[in-house]
């Protein structure tokens, strides 16, 4: 795999399949499992780089974060000679509308989590994110008036009463989870409207925001404050890479996504929060309660009902497409 071919393959998170989309060998299964696996890791491992990075201010590291993104992108971009698609971007008013937008919901969504690994609330984060795609759904069907099947309703109504236990036993609102799973799901619905090529979505979505991050690391240098926190030099060196760190896994899910089934890819992705969950019980000693069990109880049920569901579908309609396809010529 060449830096060409992931760059070819690199998709946002929440990309669809086409119907242009190959159907997938075994070749490129494998691969694509490779790609998967590696993406979702990297994504359920990454709370020990943030937990890493605690001493740095949250709204600091995502300064950070989104400039060196963007330095990264924009020299990939240069490297796989984007650029024509980019300047048809910059042309499109509409398009740039969306990504300003796009770009907003990320930097909260990355925000978010970084607050949430930072105080210790890495239980609840894993929640948004095993929330996110009932939650996509229910955008689906409130925003591009999507019917949802039978099934689909039952997952989104055993989530809705995983959420409203967990109301109920904290007294409040989980508002990390909740914020996470919001804004994810509407950044994935906005780059499904917005059509780009994600990769150069990616990219001018951190250009975006890489301004409001030199902004406000000079306005903090200018009343006196270090640039990185005052932090060693050490974790000044891991704050510079956080571009490289971000970027990574976007490039493998992209590569994942152009070689698995979209079945395959769902499962994939509780790969994530379930690492974030398994991080924080048994490494950073997180409580998980009772009441917590309860409520990822009805949420695991709602997901593996989901899952099943689009499963026995998805077989269905290959299986329909099979028998529509005529018979092999014999002369070929």
């Amino acid at each position: 795999m060449t830096v060409s071919e992931l760059g070819d393959d690199a998709e946002a998170v929440g990309t669809t399949a086409t119907a242009e989309t190959p159907r997938p060998t075994g070749e490129t299964t494998g691969a694509g499992l490779l790609f998967g696996l590696a993406a979702y890791s990297w994504w359920g491992l990454q709370p020990l780089y943030f937990k890493a990075m605690k001493d740095v201010p949250p709204t600091v590291l995502l300064a950070h974060r989104t400039i060196w993104c963007a330095v990264f992108l924009f020299f990939l971009l240069s490297v796989l000679r984007r650029w024509a698609d980019f300047r048809r971007c910059l042309k499109s008013k509409r398009l740039v509308a969306l990504l300003a937008t796009s770009s907003a919901l990320l930097a909260i969504n990355w925000l978010l989590f970084i607050i949430g690994v930072a105080t210790n609330r890495m239980v609840e984060t894993s929640l948004g994110y095993f929330i996110n795609p009932l939650f996509s759904v229910l955008l689906g069907v409130v925003v591009l008036r999507e019917r949802p099947r039978p099934l689909q309703m039952v997952a989104m109504l055993l989530a809705a009463a995983g959420i409203a236990h967990r109301i109920y036993s904290l007294g409040e609102m989980p508002l990390i989870a909740l914020g996470l799973a919001s804004s994810f799901g509407l950044y994935g619905l906005v780059r499904k409207i917005a059509n780009v090529e994600s990769l150069t979505g990616l990219t001018l979505e951190t250009l975006v925001l890489a301004p409001a991050g030199v902004t406000y690391l000079a306005w903090q240098g200018l009343h006196g404050n270090d640039l990185f926190g005052n932090v060693a030099p050490v974790t000044q060196g891991l704050v510079l890479a956080s571009g490289v760190i971000t970027s990574i896994p976007l490039l493998c899910f992209g590569a994942a996504a152009r070689r698995l089934p979209l079945s395959t890819l769902g499962f994939l992705q509780y790969v994530a929060p379930s690492l974030q969950l398994a991080l924080a019980v048994w490494w950073y000693g997180e409580p998980f309660t009772v009441d917590h069990a309860v409520s990822f109880g009805f949420i695991w049920a709602g997901l593996a009902l989901f899952s099943a569901e689009s499963i026995v579908v998805r077989r269905r309609g290959d299986r329909s497409s099979f028998l529509a396809e005529p018979e092999p010529d014999a002369t070929a």
